[in-house]
């Protein structure tokens, strides 16, 4: 078998990271603004911890019939289209704020638009990642992933800050020319269409199809362990925006110190994702995710430490220091585990299972923040992720969660890189592995690898903010 050619000489990995990229980073700077223009308007953090809420609510009803038809549907049309959603609902947006037209009722339906857009793409673009790298290449894809999404984190919140502090519109309208990048790359990148056995899945129902990842999953008791405890972990990740920028302007802090208070969380996972193949090798999936929390959540409990506007970037940024080799290592055994064909309707049971609570968390976070302040919303928020890590360490289950020894990736099978190049339902497959490594950019290239998003749409435990993660 040839050599695989470097990473970076895949065409289609390459267009995809880069539209994510660009998309990651107009996310980072709204996720600083909306809260902001939401406090602008109403003047009140429990709506704008609502606001949030609605929109991960309207992702998580959504997702599990939108993973059932990203495994019928052309995927690389349902990409391009949930793009061209978000670009059109944030330049309208952007249009409002510019004519002082900007109303609550605007901004919660562009949360619940681009809520139901996400449930779409994510798994669509987790099983085109999977399509397009080789398997021997996953580990290298999902670290350069994370370093797009850490480097997002550490530029786009002070640039977000600053922009709302030029004017309400200019992180928007950032935002909108971000998807619309992020919209040619797909197209660019050549999304594969269908997976495998796609026309006969529309002879079934969607119930069907859901039951039958679910049952799949339910069989494996060390992935169900990691999903239960991620709802804790994925419930103080949303609610920590709203009491940091609570407690930063209580502190003295404008928009600007806010960013840069918020970029250690980026700084930190940047810094991470350099050393995540040295910290991944250290303990197995299900041990590193116990270690990993139990530290996020006294970093968080440390932010609360009465040392100024600034101080927050110290914990935020040690806290994010450990998450994308935890990440990295549960996408990488997602994608030796899952089936190919499922690969839509697992990304969305996981993300329903790991993100049950996530609504729950910007309205906490908001609440907290309110009646009792950013630094005491914190502390409570880091003591219940503290708990949970407590309680999640006596499970025999998660402790020995870990690749099984026999465990290949699924694209092994010879199916799966027919599936991934086909360009239809009951279309001719690449006729052998030149010409699949061929259309991949290089040799190997078509590959397999699954994902569970990021963003969102999350692996196991994708301990990152809800609202930026894959996009």
């Amino acid at each position: 078998m040839s050599e695989l050619p470097p990473l970076r000489r895949n065409f289609r990995f390459q267009m995809l990271w880069i539209g994510a990229a660009a998309s990651e980073m107009g996310t980072t700077l709204t996720w600083v603004a909306f809260p902001l223009l939401i406090l602008a308007v109403t003047g009140s953090a429990a709506v704008a911890g609502l606001v949030s809420a609605c929109r991960i609510t309207t992702n998580l009803l959504i997702s599990l019939p939108a993973g059932a038809w990203v495994d019928r549907w052309d995927r690389r049309r349902i990409v391009i289209t949930a793009e061209a959603v978000r670009f059109l609902t944030l330049a309208a947006l952007t249009v409002a704020i510019l004519t002082g037209r900007e109303a609550l009722w605007q901004i919660v339906l562009v949360a619940v638009v681009n809520g139901a857009a996400d449930s779409f793409f994510s798994p669509a673009r987790a099983a085109a990642i999977r399509a397009v790298v080789a398997p021997e290449q996953l580990p290298e894809a999902y670290a350069q992933e994370e370093a797009r999404g850490h480097a997002a984190s550490l530029a786009g919140p002070p640039l977000g800050g600053f922009l709302f502090g030029l004017g309400r519109a200019f992180p928007f309208a950032v935002d909108a020319l971000t998807y619309l990048i992020s919209l040619v790359c797909a197209v660019l990148a050549r999304v594969p269409r269908y997976p495998e056995g796609a026309q006969e899945r529309r002879k079934t129902g969607i119930r069907a199809d859901v039951m039958e990842a679910a049952g799949w999953l339910w069989r494996q008791r060390g992935l169900r362990a990691g999903l239960a405890f991620s709802l804790v972990a994925n419930l103080v990740a949303n609610a920590l925006l709203l009491p940091v920028i609570v407690m930063v302007e209580a502190r003295g802090g404008d928009s600007t110190t806010t960013g840069l208070v918020l970029a250690g969380l980026g700084l930190g996972g940047l810094l991470g994702a350099t050393l995540s193949a040295k910290i991944g090798r250290l303990l197995p999936p299900g041990k590193l995710m116990l270690a990993v929390v139990g530290f996020f959540a006294l970093s968080v409990c440390a932010t609360a430490l009465p040392f100024g506007p600034y101080w927050p970037v110290v914990p935020l940024f040690l806290a994010m220091v450990a998450v994308p080799a935890l990440n990295v290592v549960l996408r990488v055994l997602v994608a030796r585990l899952v089936p190919d064909t499922m690969m839509g309707r697992l990304v969305s049971l996981f993300t329903m299972a790991s993100m049950g609570l996530t609504p729950v968390g910007p309205l906490l976070g908001g609440l907290l923040a309110e009646y009792v302040g950013g630094p005491g919303a914190l502390v409570v928020v880091g003591g219940l992720l503290a708990a949970g890590c407590a309680l999640a360490s006596i499970s025999p289950a998660l402790r020995s969660l870990d690749v099984p020894a026999d465990a290949e990736p699924d694209a092994a099978d010879s199916t799966a890189p027919k599936a991934a190049d086909a360009e239809a339902p009951g279309s001719a497959a690449v006729a052998d592995a030149d010409a699949a490594r061929a259309d991949a950019g290089g040799p190997g290239g078509s590959g397999a690898n699954g994902s569970a998003p990021s963003a969102a749409a999350s692996v196991p435990a994708e301990l990152d903010r809800e609202s930026v993660g894959e996009r």
